[in-house]
C-alpha cells in the first residue's frame, strides 16, 4: 500500500541544493503559468472594458491557460517534475512519490510564484489582478465538489502520463496532455468557481488584490481531489511497481 512509501524525510532535504534548485523550478514554473493566465484576464477586461463574462472570453482563458501550463510543466520537468501546483504535488506525497519536507520547498516555491507573477502584472498593467470567486447563484458546497472532480481529473492525468513507472513513450506527451486538462475543465467550470484547480493560482492575486471571501474552497477543493487521484491511482494502477524516492541520500 502506498502509505508505506509516504515519507517525511531528513531535515537535510529541505536545504539540500538539489531540493533547493527544485524549489527555484516550481517557482519559475508557477510565475509562468500564472503571469499568462492572470494575464490573459486582465487582458480580456481591458478589451471589454470590464465587459460581462461571454463564450468567447472563456474559450481564450481556457486556450491561454491550456498553452502556458504546457510550457510551465515542461521548462521545469527534468529539474522539479514540473508540479506547478500544490494540489500535484500534495497528490505525489499521498502516493509516495515525494517527501513531505521537499514539497513544503515546492509549495512555498509555488506560492511566492504566483504571488511575485500577480505583483508584476498589476506593475506592468496598472490594472488589479482578478481574484477567484463564485459566480451568482453557485452554492459553497457545489463549488467544493466542482474543484474537487476538476482536480481528481487534472492530478490523475498527471499520474497516468507521468508519475506512472509503465508510461513508456507517453511520457512525452505528459505536459500537453496536462494543459488540455485544464483547459478542458476550465470550459467546464469556468463559469461556476473559476476553474482553480490550483491553490497557488488563487493565492498569489488574493494577495494583491487582498480578497478573501471563500478563499478557503480553492485550497480543500483541490487538496482533496488531488490526494485522492493519487492515492487511489497509486493503489489502483502502481502498487508496489514504482521505485521509492532515494530519501536515504539526503
Amino acid at each position: 500500500m502506498p502509505i508505506r512509501n509516504i515519507a517525511i524525510g531528513r531535515p537535510e532535504e529541505a536545504t539540500h541544493p538539489d531540493t533547493l534548485k527544485a524549489g527555484l523550478a516550481e517557482f519559475i514554473s508557477t510565475f509562468i503559468f500564472v503571469f499568462a493566465g492572470s494575464g490573459s484576464s486582465i487582458a480580456y477586461n481591458k478589451l471589454t472594458n470590464d465587459g460581462p463574462a461571454t463564450p468567447a472570453g472563456l474559450i481564450s482563458a481556457s486556450i491561454a491557460h491550456a498553452f502556458a501550463l504546457f510550457v510551465a510543466v515542461s521548462v521545469g520537468a527534468n529539474i522539479s517534475g514540473g508540479h506547478v501546483n500544490p494540489a500535484v504535488t500534495f497528490g505525489a506525497f499521498v502516493g509516495g512519490n515525494i517527501t513531505l519536507l521537499r514539497g513544503i520547498v515546492y509549495v512555498i516555491a509555488q506560492l511566492l510564484g504566483s504571488i511575485v507573477a500577480s505583483l508584476l502584472l498589476t506593475f506592468v498593467t496598472g490594472l488589479g489582478v482578478p481574484a477567484f470567486g463564485l459566480a451568482a447563484g453557485v452554492g459553497i458546497g457545489n463549488a467544493v465538489v466542482l474543484e474537487i472532480v476538476l482536480t481528481f481529473g487534472l492530478v490523475y492525468t498527471v499520474y497516468a502520463t507521468a508519475v506512472d513507472p509503465k508510461k513508456g513513450s507517453l511520457g512525452t506527451i505528459a505536459p500537453i496532455a496536462i494543459g488540455f486538462i485544464v483547459g478542458a475543465n476550465i470550459l467546464v467550470g469556468g463559469a461556476f468557481s473559476g476553474a482553480s484547480m490550483n491553490p497557488a493560482v488563487t493565492f498569489g492575486p488574493a494577495v494583491v488584490s487582498w480578497t478573501w471571501t471563500n478563499h478557503w474552497i480553492y485550497w480543500v477543493g483541490p487538496l482533496v481531489g488531488g490526494g485522492l487521484a493519487g492515492l487511489i491511482y497509486e493503489v489502483l494502477f502502481i502498487n508496489h511497481s514504482h521505485e521509492q524516492l532515494p530519501t536515504t541520500d539526503y
